[in-house]
């Protein structure tokens, strides 16, 4: 729970300016001042005396007031102190209107993204220790039988090994491409890229990891060129065409399609699996969610594919979003801006 400090209206927080706040009190202090000296003058108070009220009332007045102009000030010292022992809950009070309020709102914004990203890091690394943990407790398993003499060393048990190494490998490459894609050390080298070619790259692909599966591309125009980075938008179609083919049944094939618009180019990857229910089409892009239909982790895949390839998209200018086909399946639509030359520098990143 969000933890804030006792909050309530000061005196002074209608005035916009720290500067003005201090006119306030020095005038308030001067005129109390100037008030005791002339009631202390009627009520027959030494001379000597009246001063020494008039400053005692007016070092009170200052203290009450400038309490109030620096307490935000303190409760942020407070609170940050607590964000270095790992409490980002805490908000301070941000009721005043001049700088000090400002300070105080950008700090609350400061603690409630750190709380966000804090809370990220944690959820990735309980994510990555979860997919990490599955096939490492498999190869254990298949080596302790091995050793043990239980399992005798045949093909199969081998076959499984590499099955399960080949997806900490997968896992692994993801995780480094998130990380280079978020620091931004990834740039694209943006060059023109022929639809067909880089369909026959994607199916190619596809084929040696999944010898029997029917996959279907097209491009219209059949010259049709797009401008971007070849080795990205490869990783992106093979993403997608692989999440396709993991759920589409036998027999049923999977489509690539591109089609040119005025001011944009479509590619669509197209499969007829149980498809992405309406609530979880926007959720499949976020790192490690898997849709209700696909939770069985023994169909592969940790959850980052799609993450990635929306990652790629936004850094093409692009956007990406699963639609349903009729009567079953999903469609992954992706529209990249029409881009009809490059810099006069060929090549260039962005």
């Amino acid at each position: 729970m969000t933890e804030h400090f006792r909050s309530r209206r000061r005196p002074l927080d209608r005035f916009r300016s720290v500067k003005m706040k201090l006119s306030v009190i020095i005038v308030a202090a001067v005129a109390i001042s100037a008030s005791v000296s002339s009631v202390g003058y009627w009520a027959g108070v030494p001379e000597s005396v009246r001063p020494l009220i008039a400053a005692a009332i007016a070092l009170l007045l200052v203290n009450v007031f400038s309490t109030g102009i620096t307490s935000p000030l303190r409760e942020m010292a407070l609170a940050a102190r607590l964000m270095v022992q790992g409490d980002y809950a805490t908000r301070v009070t941000a009721s005043s209107q001049d700088e000090v309020g400002e300070l105080a709102r950008a700090f609350n914004t400061m603690a409630a993204d750190l709380a966000e990203v804090d809370r990220q890091r944690r959820e990735l690394v309980a994510n990555v220790s979860h997919e990490l943990r599955t096939p490492i407790s498999a190869l254990q398993a298949n080596l302790e039988n091995l050793v043990d003499g239980v399992t005798a060393a045949e093909p199969e048990v081998f076959s499984q090994m590499l099955s399960q190494t080949e997806r900490l490998g997968r896992l692994v490459a993801h995780l480094l491409d998130l990380s280079r894609l978020e620091s931004g050390s990834s740039p694209l080298e943006i060059q023109p890229i022929r639809v067909t070619s880089l369909f026959e790259d994607v199916v190619s692909e596809a084929h040696m990891s999944s010898p029997a599966a029917l996959l279907e591309a097209r491009s219209e125009p059949v010259d049709l060129e797009i401008v971007g980075d070849p080795e990205r938008l490869h990783q992106v179609l093979a993403n997608l065409v692989e999440n396709a083919l993991r759920f589409t049944p036998r027999n049923e094939p999977v489509t690539l399609a591109a089609t040119q618009y005025v001011d944009e180019i479509v590619l669509e990857v197209i499969d007829h699996g149980p498809g992405i229910p309406e609530s979880e089409r926007e959720r499949v892009f976020d790192r490690f969610h898997r849709a209700d239909r696909a939770r069985d982790r023994t169909m592969g895949g940790a959850g980052l594919g799609l993450a990635i390839a929306r990652w790629i998209v936004e850094l093409h200018e692009g956007t990406i979003q699963a639609e349903a086909v009729s009567p079953t399946g999903c469609r992954m639509v992706i529209h990249l801006p029409q881009r009809h030359h490059l810099g006069a520098g060929g090549d260039q990143s962005i």
